[in-house]
């Protein structure tokens, strides 16, 4: 009789990785824990979130919370995502990333592009963005653990699920043109890349960002994530693979109909 304990762990493949990222980018808020200065403590707290352009948590904090004085003390933290749907919240599909913090200075490019991206994800924080008391910060990612639902948990790294290359910097840059137009002139599509890629029901469907692996839709509360077939290799790909992605979506639901 064999007595050794079964690993509960998963060997991480691309559904696992997938699932991770759709948690992360379709996260409104998630559970940020940090270390209380002084007593060491474990602290969390609800805050809203966003995705840097390569994949990266975003936050926007008040230097007068309890959260923002802990990372600033000591930048180790925990950022838990995943919204639980109806029945047991155990069964839905969780991620817990363990992050260093960093503050975004302002009058740096990566601040105004960590602004710019929450915004598009999280509008009504413009009411408190230029308050001098808050602060964005990227959650530097070192490793996650993923709960995909029972029995089904796996342990992923930075390189599963944060992008590099020169195709994330080059796709920022063009990135807010392609979105507002999209948003201005094809509404359309991004109607059909709801129903059709994300499964999604209802309409209002907006495109909030555009990434090398793929783009954000919203819907008041609602957020989907739609992954390209591949990953793009440079920026000058997004505009045929959106295209080709909308015919595609059209003559779908079109025979269906």
């Amino acid at each position: 009789m064999d007595d050794k304990p079964k690993d509960v762990i998963r060997e991480t493949d691309a559904e696992a990785i997938r699932l991770a990222k759709t948690l992360m980018r379709t996260a409104r808020f998630g559970a940020l824990a940090v270390i209380e200065p002084g007593t060491g403590a474990p602290l969390a707290s609800r805050v809203g979130v966003a995705t840097d352009a390569d994949g990266t948590p975003l936050i926007l904090v008040s230097q007068l919370s309890a959260h923002t004085k802990s990372i600033l003390a000591d930048p180790r933290c925990s950022l838990l995502v995943g919204e639980p749907g109806k029945g047991d919240p155990l069964a839905h599909s969780r991620v817990t990333l363990v992050c260093h913090a960093a503050k975004l200075e302002p009058g740096t490019p990566e601040r105004a592009r960590a602004e710019r991206r929450y915004l598009n994800r999280n509008p009504k924080a413009k009411l408190y963005v230029g308050l001098g008391d808050f602060s964005f910060f990227r959650l530097e990612v070192e490793r996650a653990s993923l709960n995909g639902g029972f029995g089904k948990a796996y342990l992923l790294t930075r390189e599963d699920l944060i992008l590099g290359g020169a195709v994330v910097d080059e796709l920022a840059a063009s990135e807010q043109r392609a979105v507002d137009h999209m948003n201005d002139d094809h509404l359309d599509s991004i109607a059909n890349y709801a129903r059709y890629f994300a499964k999604a029901d209802g309409g209002g469907w907006v495109m909030t960002g555009i990434d090398a692996d793929g783009f954000d839709l919203v819907a008041g509360d609602e957020s989907r994530r739609v992954f390209f077939p591949s990953p793009l290799n440079d920026a000058s790909e997004m505009r045929m693979v959106l295209v080709d992605m909308a015919k595609e979506a059209r003559a779908a639901l079109e025979a269906q109909t």
